[in-house]
């Protein structure tokens, strides 16, 4: 019964993150602090739009890396956002408190309409509306001293029998020439532009710029919309060329030759494999009890990654950021020379025995940061995890003991940049749709922790049991894949839309307008 109870629990949550923000843009944003410039630089360029722009699924990371030192990019573009839903959202006077000398503006992909004209969820708008919107963003651009710049949407890679892309996107691609030319706006025609590409390249060499997700069949299948680290630098240097060729100052702040991939992205492409099985890659996870082998997620996790990958629980009980450093635990699993670290604390570090406590405002940020700093000097991706919910309710609702601990993981991830899979806020909200009784199906019995953490009642409703370790293992393992997508061909599918993962508590700005 909880299994069913949990999927269409599950079902609301991905429904109701639709109208959400889908994770934070690539640079932490901070209203007091959103107009100060990098050192150095003279120009700041914005990139505002969908998830084909961002840093994990779309060009953006490629359009920055073709910039000099002395350009200050930033990427304000968000997965699943529509001319209509970038305003309501707030992120379009976030963007304006950036103050930037440039918006480059693209969007298309999620204000699409049904065939016949009627608007399946709140992202769509009507043609008439796509263009008002678009005209009313110049507007509001030119107002606050910013130079907008048009860009029609990157192409979906939809190949026919013929070999050529067939765009669904050409109409709004004419419409958003029409407001260019009528308003006078500088274009970046990428539509054009990347359907010349593609089908001068072709189908499997188109697939190889793509990221993969799971079909209804939970097999692993190319996403046509969606953009791996080589697709992003392929796209985002035609943009970055073609922004100089339009705009004088920008033309000698573009490098000559087009970026290389750094570090990170050589990896996530050894990663992505060839895009249906993925390459070998070590996983290591570092936490306390609710992420260790006895009763953490850990085990669920590892069990749904494929035979190329590696995965190592090195979680330990009752550890906390500074008991694991101090004994000994942190070295050890650095030793192991993973490829990305999972890294949960919280539950021992509010504690106040000294020789785990740490402040969440304090000290707790300070360990992470060295977790986060080490993995990188090794060549790591470190991947922070906000704790997993106890279970106690009280009132019908769960108690939010963790919040704190949670936020601070959260601010690290975004001052340090790094992917956030926000257990904290999945598990509460999927254990908030159940009762207590439904929840205590998760409760561990006879864990070597339960009575430290327990102390009201002799049911432990800090760890998992079997089913538990299954369904919040799935749930990290569901939730890293729409940030860190080279990982997606290394997980064991799940069908399409049976996640039990709510699509709003993944940090980042995850793909939601694929197809």
């Amino acid at each position: 019964m909880i299994r069913t109870t949990m999927f269409r629990v599950a079902a609301c949550l991905i429904l109701a993150g639709t109208a959400m923000a889908q994770g934070d843009p690539a640079r932490a944003f901070d209203a007091a602090t959103a107009a100060v410039r990098r050192p150095g630089t003279t120009v700041r360029v914005d990139l505002i739009g969908d998830s084909t722009q961002t840093n994990n699924a779309g060009y953006g990371r490629g359009f920055c890396a073709n910039f000099t030192v002395a350009v200050d990019c930033v990427n304000m573009s968000r997965g699943g956002a529509s001319t209509k839903t970038f305003r309501s959202l707030g992120l379009w006077d976030k963007a304006l408190l950036t103050k930037p000398d440039y918006m480059v503006i693209q969007f298309g992909h999620n204000d699409m309409e049904k065939v016949d004209g009627v608007a399946e969820n709140d992202r769509q708008v009507s043609m008439v509306e796509y263009d008002a919107n678009l005209r009313r963003y110049v507007t509001e651009a030119r107002a606050a001293g910013i130079k907008p710049v048009l860009c029609t949407p990157l192409t979906r890679r939809y190949f026919e029998a013929d070999g050529k892309i067939h765009s669904d996107l050409t109409g709004h691609s004419a419409t958003m020439k029409k407001v260019a030319a009528e308003m006078k706006v500088p274009l970046i025609d990428l539509q054009t532009e990347s359907i010349a590409y593609l089908d001068k390249i072709g189908e499997a060499a188109g697939n190889k710029l793509a990221i993969t997700k799971k079909d209804n069949n939970g097999k692993t299948i190319f996403d046509k919309t969606h953009l791996n680290w080589a697709g992003s630098y392929v796209f985002g240097r035609m943009v970055t060329v073609d922004l100089g060729k339009l705009v004088p100052q920008i033309k000698p702040l573009v490098k000559r030759e087009a970026a290389t991939l750094s570090v990170e992205g050589v990896k996530a492409m050894k990663v992505i494999g060839d895009g249906v099985t993925g390459g070998p890659v070590k996983i290591v996870l570092v936490g306390d009890s609710t992420v260790a082998t006895e009763g953490g997620w850990g085990p669920g996790f590892c069990k749904v990654m494929t035979p190329n990958v590696t995965c190592i629980d090195l979680a330990l009980n009752g550890r906390s950021t500074k008991s694991f450093v101090n004994e000994g635990a942190w070295a050890k699993a650095l030793a192991e020379k993973g490829d990305y670290y999972f890294i949960q604390f919280g539950h021992n570090d509010q504690k106040s025995d000294p020789r785990r406590h740490t402040d969440a405002d304090g000290s707790f940020q300070t360990y992470l940061k060295r977790y986060c700093a080490d993995v990188r000097a090794i060549g790591g991706v470190p991947i922070l995890v906000t704790s997993l919910s106890r279970r106690t309710f009280r009132d019908g609702k769960v108690v939010q003991d963790l919040k704190d601990y949670a936020e601070a993981t959260r601010k690290v991830g975004a001052e340090l940049d790094l992917t956030v899979v926000d257990l904290d806020s999945m598990s509460t909200a999927l254990l908030n749709h159940m009762t207590q009784e439904q929840a205590d199906e998760f409760d561990a019995v006879a864990h070597v922790d339960a009575g430290a953490e327990n102390k009201t009642t002799t049911l432990d409703r800090t760890h998992l049991n079997p089913h538990g370790q299954v369904v919040f293992g799935r749930m990290v393992a569901d939730a890293v894949v729409r940030t860190q997508v080279e990982l997606g061909p290394d997980v064991v599918g799940e069908a399409a839309g049976k996640s039990v993962v709510p699509v709003f508590a993944v940090m980042q700005a995850a793909p939601t307008d694929g197809k």
